[in-house]
This record gives C-alpha cells, sequence and structure tokens, in this order.
C-alpha cells in the first residue's frame, strides 16, 4: 500500500507506526468492537472471518506478509465489521486511527494508496459473494485451487506447475469456502475419483487443468461433471 510513496510520507508513516506480536490463534480484533487502528502485516498470516448466531465461521479473507486490513473501519471510526485471528505467529504494524488521520490531512496522496487498497478488497468480497451465491462447494472448490496454482510461490514440492500445497487446514478451507469440512471432503473425492486431481495429504496434484476451469466456471444451474459423463 506506501510502495510508491516519497521518503518524507515514508518517514511520516514510521513515526506514527507500532508494532504488536500475536501468537497463532491469538485474537487480534472481535467484531462489534470499537475500530481505533489499522494493520499491515510484518510476518506471518491473518484470517478476517464472521461467525453466524449458530456458530458457523465464513472467513472473508487470508492476509499474507506486507498487506493491510481493517483500513475501512479504521478510517470510518465505526465498529470492526468482522474478526481477525493470527493463522502463525504474526507480527503486525498497526496506524491509529486519529495519528493517521492527522497524517492524511498533511500528505492527502496517501488517500490515494488507500483507495487502490479499498478496490482491492472490494472486488475481493465481491468475488466470495459471486462464488458462494452461483457455485456450489466443488466449483469453489476448484476455483480456489487454480487461484493456488496461479498465485502459489514455486517450491521443491511445487516445482511442478500442476501441483499446489494447500495453504490452510481443511477445516479452515471449508469456513473460507462457505461449507462444513465433511462436505468438502466430499468435493475432494468427488474431483479425486473424476480423476480431475490427485489428493496427498496438503499436496494435491492438478491432473486435468482444462477440466478443473471448466468446472470452476459453472453456475449451480448448469450441469454438473457427474451429468456431462
Amino acid at each position: 500500500m506506501f510502495q510508491e510513496l516519497s521518503c518524507s510520507q515514508l518517514l511520516a508513516l514510521t513515526q506514527i507506526a507500532q508494532f504488536q506480536v500475536f501468537k497463532k490463534g491469538e485474537l487480534i480484533f472481535k467484531q462489534g468492537r470499537p475500530a481505533t487502528r489499522f494493520f499491515v502485516i510484518k510476518t506471518g498470516r491473518v484470517k478476517v472471518f464472521k461467525i453466524s448466531v449458530n456458530g458457523r465461521e465464513q472467513i472473508l479473507n487470508i492476509f499474507d506478509e506486507g498487506e493491510n486490513f481493517a483500513e475501512v473501519a479504521a478510517i470510518d471510526g465505526l465498529e470492526f465489521p468482522a474478526s481477525a485471528t493470527a493463522l502463525d505467529p504474526t507480527t503486525v504494524v498497526f496506524f491509529t486511527r486519529t495519528e493517521f488521520l492527522a497524517l492524511l490531512h498533511q500528505y492527502p496522496d496517501i488517500a490515494i494508496h488507500i483507495l487502490s487498497s479499498l478496490a482491492r478488497h472490494t472486488r475481493h468480497l465481491v468475488q466470495v459473494i459471486e462464488d458462494l451465491s452461483f457455485k456450489d462447494v466443488p466449483q469453489r472448490l476448484a476455483s480456489h485451487l487454480l487461484n493456488l496454482s496461479s498465485y502459489q510461490t514455486v517450491t521443491p514440492l511445487t516445482q511442478q506447475a500442476n501441483v499446489v500445497m494447500l495453504n490452510l487446514s481443511k477445516h479452515q478451507l471449508a469456513a473460507a469456502l462457505g461449507t462444513i469440512p465433511a462436505t468438502l471432503s466430499r468435493a475432494f473425492y468427488r474431483l479425486s475419483t473424476d480423476d480431475i486431481i490427485a489428493v496427498k495429504g496438503m499436496q494435491i496434484e492438478i491432473l486435468d487443468h482444462d477440466r478443473l476451469l471448466a468446472l470452476s466456471q459453472l453456475s449451480k444451474s448448469q450441469p454438473s461433471l457427474d451429468q456431462c459423463h
């Protein structure tokens, strides 16, 4: 978010920046609490999520090192609309609302970078809504695997383009895809028995990229893979 700022702007930011360390699984903020700061991840990962009245979790986004989150709530001064938890041991840089707004008055150009960040997060949430509304669980899983394949850093385990490593536990992945672990397991089984993927723990081999892509682009009203064979 701050990569194109001038030296004077970056210096001003460092003067109001504060660090905080969270253990794996530790709550960073809770939905409904006053939003007084926003965060940039120095190390670790953070999930932002909502909990329904019956206790079901929906993960809205996973943020990695260098990414920022909660800037909307901190700027408008209202409550946090969701909760955030550290997925790993995590260090964040945070900026308090009052100090950051004062900085925006001093350097209005920084607001342009905030708007760009808000636009990216809005696009992501629109995609989440689209997937939950128009795709069933196997289709959402197919989309997720293709996204991992596109953006995952190459490692000795994933040096082949058709191998991806899951970046979430099965329980967390179910929450991110808007389902429950049992339904997600059935989706993995379905894609495996159709010879689209091969599952080896957290390592997923994409056996048929074209069929995985076709599945990801289906809507709930279109014929499923089972109906097409």
